[in-house]
């Protein structure tokens, strides 16, 4: 009865302290690549909008999001650098296209069996 709190207590505490090292580690990653962006990177904000970025200072990242329109954000704001080249045609392409006529079928199908 006497080694149960003290186990109990472990048991609690370890997986927060795993938690909170997780949590830091990941902060620093992000911290890290927003540090190292560079001019010509495709980037994604935390708001899900694509960019590649035309200049940067110590706390914005200015980001062209479509020909000749450029935004300026906050460097935190920055989600992820892409790796591969991000079109117009691959934003709004295929996948969409093919959301949007599945779900007409589906639909369609739906209909058809009332």
């Amino acid at each position: 009865m006497e080694l149960l709190f003290p186990l109990l207590l472990v048991a609690l505490l370890v997986p927060m302290f795993l938690g909170v090292r997780r949590q830091k580690r990941e902060a620093e990653k992000v911290a890290g690549m927003q540090d190292n962006l560079k001019v010509g990177d495709q980037v994604v904000t935390t708001s899900g909008l694509y960019g590649t970025v035309v200049e940067l200072d110590d706390t914005t990242v200015d980001l062209e999001i479509a020909e000749d329109v450029v935004t300026t954000w906050l460097r935190q704001a920055i989600r992820e650098v892409r790796t591969e080249e991000v079109g117009a045609e691959e934003t709004g392409g295929s996948d969409a296209t093919d959301a949007v006529e599945e779900s007409a079928e589906q639909t369609e199908t739906r209909l058809t069996k009332d």
